[in-house]
């Protein structure tokens, strides 16, 4: 399994992997235009020369990024690409400054095995709402806020 940021020629599959949980009202969905908008926040996994996972890391401010879209080939969950991808999403992260990197989860035991804590979504900035206004269940929001906290010295 290789892990590295999305080219071009990922868009579609990118698109495909998170509109199937989209339809399934587990993430939110994107637009073939807005996953070439955002095309250099992707991180993907490829996998026998196919694009198995992906996830994009938005920065939010100087010391905060989010971890968005983070989607699995359901024929290959059980491989580890989930935690290949944040960490890889993780690392950037540090690489480039900053200080925090945090999640909107269905799967918080995920994000807690990696290092991550469960937080309470208004600890996050009004920034980070922005996605909330055009979700569907945004007045009844069932995911959980997770946070991990480095160094950018370390």
């Amino acid at each position: 399994m290789e892990v590295r940021s999305a080219k071009i020629t990922d868009a579609e599959a990118i698109y495909s992997l998170i509109n199937y949980y989209a339809e399934r009202d587990e993430m939110l969905f994107r637009s073939k235009a807005d996953i070439y908008e955002n095309l250099q926040a992707f991180i993907v996994a490829e996998l026998n020369g196919s694009v198995v996972g992906c996830c994009a890391l938005q920065i939010v401010w100087s010391d905060l990024a989010e971890i968005k879209s983070l989607a699995v080939n359901q024929a290959n969950k059980s491989l580890g690409i989930g935690k290949a991808i944040v960490s890889a999403a993780v690392e950037q992260a540090h690489k480039i400054g900053l200080q925090k990197v945090f999640a909107l989860t269905l799967t918080p035991d995920f994000f807690e095995k990696m290092g991550f804590e469960i937080i309470e979504k208004d600890a996050l900035p009004m920034k980070v709402w922005s996605d909330c206004a055009r979700c569907p269940k945004q007045q009844n929001c069932d995911e959980t806020a997770v946070l991990k906290k480095f160094s950018p010295e370390t």
